[in-house]
């Protein structure tokens, strides 16, 4: 078989399972969408200020970040429980016994994982256009695709990495929140820019989470001008999603670590 067709063959096995677990659709799928309806209701459609002093519509605002939770959601969340819970049932050492690559199985499950969030990006635009009259990126959409492959790309590698430190089933839920949620806080996903502290708003930039928003923000910004692409931002994702990559290399496990 070629590998083409390995790679294909695990993808579907892989989309199958994620479609037919109702706790995985809903934490990818359904709760992102929740989330643009709750902030835009609750907030307002009202100008919000960002770091830079530029006022955009409050959905122009929050459309980027739950665009950006939603891929973490797809990508990071859902990889490291994922596969962690796969680990740890066996079930990933038992596979790799099987004539399937290694390489065929990580391809196959990023790529469901970078479906998905593209599926669900396009859900999320299609709201915010026909919902709160978001304007679809033109001129920059260059620049929204390319942090779309470079926070699926970053994210997938992370959550990859994170498998390597998480020992058991039951923890892979609370380490991965607890790592994420903050991170959700502080880069301006939850909370208007212009209600961040600066010195909070400077470690946030430190992490993958506000870099990708704010390269999403420039594309769906319809004052940004050129092709949309914030190459400072998507570097520092990039560089995270590197370093994601290496320590996933070395730390990957196939046995379960508990019991």
């Amino acid at each position: 078989m070629s590998a083409a067709r390995l790679v294909w063959h695990q993808f579907r096995y892989d989309q199958k399972t994620f479609w037919r677990n109702p706790a995985a659709t809903f934490f990818a799928i359904v709760l992102p969408v929740m989330f643009l309806f709750i902030f835009v209701t609750i907030f307002g459609n009202k100008n919000l200020e960002l770091a830079s002093g530029r006022l955009v519509k409050g959905s122009t605002y929050y459309l980027p970040g739950i665009v950006t939770l939603g891929i973490i959601s797809t990508t990071f969340t859902n990889l490291a429980i994922s596969l962690t819970a796969t680990r740890e049932r066996g079930l990933l050492k038992r596979l790799r016994k099987t004539p399937l690559p290694t390489w065929a199985f990580l391809a196959g499950r990023t790529a469901t994982s970078v479906v998905t969030a593209v599926l669900l990006v396009v859900v999320l635009v299609a709201i915010g256009r026909v919902v709160y009259g978001v304007s679809i990126p033109t001129t920059t959409i260059g620049g929204a695709l390319l942090a779309l492959l470079v926070g699926a790309f970053a994210f997938s590698a992370l959550g990859f990495a994170l498998t390597g430190a998480i020992r058991s089933e039951n923890a892979a839920a609370p380490i991965t929140n607890a790592i994420i949620l903050p991170l959700y806080f502080i880069s301006g996903v939850f909370i208007p820019d212009e209600q961040i502290p600066g010195g909070v708003r400077s470690v946030a930039g430190v992490f993958p989470v506000k870099p990708l928003y704010e390269a999403f923000l420039a594309a769906f910004d319809p004052a940004t001008s050129g092709a949309g692409i914030d190459w400072r931002s998507l570097g520092v994702a990039t560089a995270w999603g590197t370093a994601g990559a290496i320590v996933a290399v070395r730390t990957f496990r196939w046995s379960p670590r508990s019991g």
